[in-house]
């Protein structure tokens, strides 16, 4: 679990300023849940039998004596939260969320045991229109922050029905094979088979060329619909390729699974996954509500920013002053600009004018604001301009008197 310093956090803000900005032209409504949960919420809404809830969610008793968990994901959460409070009432849900998570892996680059995900959630939709919107959504959001050499892999789980039928096929084909199989997915066998086809050990993605595909016992109904989105998507000008193998990692998917993927990211690619899940809203006691959504990792999309948007913002003007009544009207300046929006910096040193004009370069401002006895005495004050810009012409230093406010501030901003 890693500090998020104040170096980094100004690149986080813009990350996240970008994100509402974008989710509110999309007409999405922000949604806040509990970080802990009643640890029966993932059981049932991932599946007992999936990585997460078997080997990597912090469960813990508290002093009432209950099973609690901290949330590993935001889709069950979410759903939760529709059924308790009725939200469906008003008819089908277009949500997002965003905050930290918790899972216990192996930490690596882009992934760490606390992370934080924005997501969003489509609920009671179920027309494949909502589908093509909601990746949509997501990739125009990674284009916007200025990701480029993104893959979209797309795939279609069919329908429960489906599924089974190809679930106990695959079952069957791996049972035959199972001394070819490395530890982990002989393991998955019988518990979650599906989740065999994720494999990233080389030998068992070399045997899984000729397994079953899911295409293959997809009903007519679940083959229309996977073509129509990839019409969709097509008329969208959005890229994609198939990836029969892609499962994703929880049990509630059907129909549409996606992932983004960048290849700068190494073992850990995907940028964003999702799917439709229409049975986890009536699986944890609410009414049928087929749904869709998504989720992205803020660690990997800050990774994939980088210096596009992680530079540091500079002051518009740093304050330099001598002496008790200069350091009062300092104060008095400082807060003035700052409540016209403008980024102000102001020494507390109390240090000669040149060492303070260093810590002015330093900063970046490119204008100085300069408090001496000398200006307070005659009610006025001096900027001067730090740094050079190719072409300007004009004096390099300005007076104005302290009710100059509205000159100063034209000339900061200028």
């Amino acid at each position: 679990m890693a500090d998020l310093l104040p170096a980094q956090s100004e690149g986080w803000q813009k990350v996240e300023s970008l994100v509402r900005a974008h989710f509110c032209r999309a007409g999405l409504k922000e949604i806040r849940t509990p970080i802990i949960e009643k640890t029966e919420l993932f059981l049932r809404g991932i599946g007992e039998n999936t990585d997460v809830v078997g080997k990597e969610m912090y469960t813990f008793e508290d002093r009432g004596g209950r099973s609690c968990t901290l949330r590993p994901e935001g889709t069950a959460s979410v759903a939760r939260a529709i059924i308790q409070n009725g939200l469906l009432n008003n008819g089908p849900q277009r949500l997002w969320y965003g905050g930290p998570m918790f899972r216990y892996e192996r930490p690596q680059a882009g992934r760490q045991r606390q992370f934080h995900q924005i997501g969003v959630e489509f609920v009671g939709l179920d027309s494949v229109i909502s589908d093509a919107e909601v990746i949509s959504i997501a990739w125009e959001l990674l284009k916007d922050i200025g990701l480029n050499d993104l893959t979209l892999e797309l795939n279609s789980l069919g329908s429960n029905e489906d599924r089974y039928i190809f679930k106990e096929n695959l079952k069957d084909w791996l049972l035959k094979r199972f001394d070819l199989l490395d530890e982990d997915s002989q393991k998955r066998v019988n518990s979650n088979p599906l989740r065999i086809l994720d494999s990233k050990n080389k030998d068992t993605k070399k045997l899984l060329r000729d397994a079953p595909s899911l295409s293959d016992f997809l009903s007519k109904e679940s083959k229309i619909r996977f073509d129509y989105l990839q019409q969709l998507l097509d008329n969208l000008n959005i890229p994609y390729k198939i990836n029969n193998n892609l499962v994703r990692g929880l049990d509630y998917y059907s129909h549409t699974a996606f992932e983004i993927t960048s290849d700068h990211l190494g073992s850990q690619a995907t940028v964003c996954g999702g799917g439709r899940y229409d049975s986890l809203i009536s699986e944890l006691g609410g009414p049928e509500s087929p749904s869709i959504g998504w989720a992205i990792g803020m660690e990997r999309l800050i990774i994939l920013a980088g210096s596009k948007l992680l530079d540091s913002s500079f002051p518009d003007a740093y304050v330099i002053h001598r002496g008790q009544k200069a350091e009062q009207l300092a104060l008095k300046i400082t807060c003035q600009l700052r409540s016209v929006n403008l980024i102000i910096a102001l020494d507390y040193s109390g240090s000669s004018f040149s060492k303070q004009f260093k810590r002015a370069d330093k900063s970046g401002a490119k204008w100085a604001i300069v408090i001496g006895e000398d200006e307070v005495s005659k009610g006025q004050l001096m900027i001067k301009k730090l740094k050079d810009i190719d072409k300007e012409e004009g004096p390099r230093e300005y007076i104005f008197s302290i009710h100059e406010l509205d000159q100063l501030i034209a000339k900061l901003i200028a």
